[in-house]
């Protein structure tokens, strides 16, 4: 996944949304959200090729996302960043998710990532190019992209054209994306699912053997959780809720 936007404590009702869209190889099999465990409830979409996935949430109103972070840095990725994201689901909150992150990078080396573990009482974030750096979002609207989140990027030397349009992409959605005063979770995650398959903010992309293959829009509140899954480009796919047959 390549962009992944974050609204946090900002709808009454509904503490936790999140829109994101995945790149990845076109041909790298996947299956779209469902029940991956049962003891918590964990649901996601599942990378069939190494059995972990990008983004999901937990019965406990966990949602872990992740993004490919671009970097300097040779990383041998021993180990698949989605396992890292499936482990993570399986704690009771973002804080003891956060503390299973900063495990679990001391005993495996991962290949580069951003990475937001949220819940309704905390909005954690990490970088990781070889050390893992860490912050905290406030309440508000935050947007990551592959060279890091809300104005503090780095950019690659062997990607600086690239990296460069990724940070302009990520301020243009930070600001189209900001909730209007009065404007509530539905009218802010139609506009989301407009934004993530619109080419002019540069997050939906189609490339040779490469693209943005499916995006999600999960909302966490009182009422329980919504997930909405569009299963290809958002651009040209229509946006489903996903049925895990409660």
């Amino acid at each position: 996944m390549c962009t992944l936007t974050l609204a946090w404590q900002v709808f009454e009702g509904a503490p936790v949304a999140v829109a994101a869209n995945r790149d990845e190889v076109l041909d790298r099999p996947s299956a779209a959200p469902g029940v991956l465990d049962t003891d918590p409830q964990i649901v996601a979409p599942q990378d069939e090729e190494a059995s972990g996935t990008w983004i999901g949430y937990n019965e406990h109103g966990v949602v872990v996302g992740i993004t490919n972070r671009w970097n300097d840095a040779d990383l041998a990725g021993e180990r698949s960043r989605g396992l890292l994201v499936r482990d993570a689901l399986d704690r009771e909150s973002a804080e003891a998710a956060a503390r299973y992150v900063e495990r679990t990078v001391r005993d495996h080396e991962y290949a580069g990532f951003n990475l937001v573990v949220v819940d309704r009482n905390s909005a954690l974030y990490y970088e990781w190019d070889g050390r893992l750096q860490f912050r905290q979002f406030e309440p508000g609207v935050h947007v990551v992209v592959n060279v890091g989140a809300d104005g503090r990027y780095t950019i690659p030397i062997d990607r600086k054209s690239a990296g460069k349009q990724q940070a302009e992409n990520a301020d243009r959605i930070r600001e189209v994306l900001s909730v209007a005063p009065g404007e509530g979770l539905d009218g802010w995650r139609s506009r989301a699912e407009s934004v993530l398959g619109n080419h002019e903010y540069g997050v939906c992309i189609h490339g040779d053997g490469f693209g943005t293959r499916s995006s999600s829009i999960i909302a966490l509140g009182e009422d329980g959780a919504s997930y909405r899954f569009a299963d290809g480009p958002p651009c040209e796919t229509t946006y489903r809720d996903v049925d895990i047959g409660n």
